[in-house]
């Protein structure tokens, strides 16, 4: 049976035919009949179809009214069940396929350093110096990078000379004082000068410790290091022996012992913690006279001035280069 009004239903949509698979009206009208009226009218919607005919499905709204080219390439597919023919089931995506991969948002990263990164070799025990040929000429003690450590009693001059020698070499030098470093405790302060205790012993094995691995850090980073500390000999294990576990045996020991009236002369012109009663000091330089004998080099700076005191440093010191004390 054949309708005389109305047009034939467009096919059902196939994937990847586009919408209503490129139908229009106007290609599917019924050739010339006994019943032909003309082109026959284009749907508009549910309202102008005959009751009891389904509604005609209307293309996206993008799409233009009549022949016209058709979309080109399949339509992307979204992750899921795939959709089949209307009527039919949907078909389940292939086995192991779970869409695309989620990744986790990563963090940006992070800003350049624009301040570089200098990695700096540990410190390890100063070596002993190699012994010089014989056919050598004696080092040059300016040039080289050295451990020294410079010992006498309060008053010799050793923290003076010291910065002295550290700022006039051709070299990178570091100067670092045992009582500075030790200073740098200010609440429960163990004073020296009111007596030799443990917490005073302890706090001067902290601060000896503290130099030594600093000195270690200079020295391995090729910058020399002068130490100065008031070490008694006839402690050798709290005094000496404890620079040397620290430091290692390349360090170089030197001893400025000048006469009693010269310390008791520096003495009185110190302030603060720094100076000493005289009974103090006579006891300090009568215990320092011990080094005399011990085969360390020894500098008497009675009538020299810092820089001739550094002067003659440096001669001892390529002496002790070239033949290192036994200590």
């Amino acid at each position: 049976m054949q309708h005389a009004v109305g047009s034939p239903l467009p096919p059902p949509h196939q994937p990847g035919h586009g919408p209503a698979a490129g139908w229009s009206p106007a290609a599917h009208h019924p050739g010339p009949g006994p019943h032909h009226q003309g082109p026959p009218p284009v749907p508009q919607g549910p309202a102008s179809l005959p009751q009891g005919s389904a509604p005609v499905p209307q293309g996206p709204a993008s799409l233009p009214q009549g022949p016209g080219p058709v979309p080109q390439g399949p339509a992307p597919v979204p992750p899921g069940p795939v959709p089949g023919p209307q009527g039919s089931a949907p078909v389940p995506p292939p086995p192991g396929f779970s869409g695309p991969p989620q990744h986790p948002p990563t963090a940006p990263p992070p800003p350049p350093d624009t301040t570089g990164h200098v990695r700096l070799p540990p410190g390890g025990p100063v070596p002993m110096p190699p012994a010089p040929a014989a056919t050598t000429t004696v080092p040059d003690p300016a040039a080289a990078t050295l451990a020294v450590l410079l010992i006498g009693p309060a008053g010799a001059g050793k923290t003076s000379v010291a910065k002295y020698w550290a700022g006039h070499r051709r070299v990178p030098t570091a100067h670092i004082s045992l009582d500075d470093v030790r200073e740098w405790v200010r609440s429960g302060f163990a004073d020296p000068q009111s007596g030799w205790n443990d917490h005073s012993e302890a706090q001067y094995r902290l601060a000896r410790r503290t130099c030594g691995f600093a000195a270690r850090n200079f020295l391995a980073n090729g910058i020399s290091c002068i130490l100065d500390d008031a070490v008694f000999p006839d402690r050798p294990v709290v005094g000496l022996g404890g620079w040397k576990r620290h430091v290692g045996p390349g360090l170089l020991p030197v001893v400025l012992l000048p006469g009693l009236d010269i310390v008791l002369e520096r003495n009185a012109e110190r302030t603060g913690n720094r100076r000493l009663t005289d009974e103090e000091v006579a006891r300090i330089h009568g215990r320092m006279a011990g080094w005399y004998g011990s085969g360390l080099p020894i500098i008497d700076n009675s009538q020299l001035d810092v820089p001739g005191t550094a002067r003659v440093l440096d001669e001892v010191l390529a002496r002790s280069i070239a033949s290192p004390p036994s200590w």
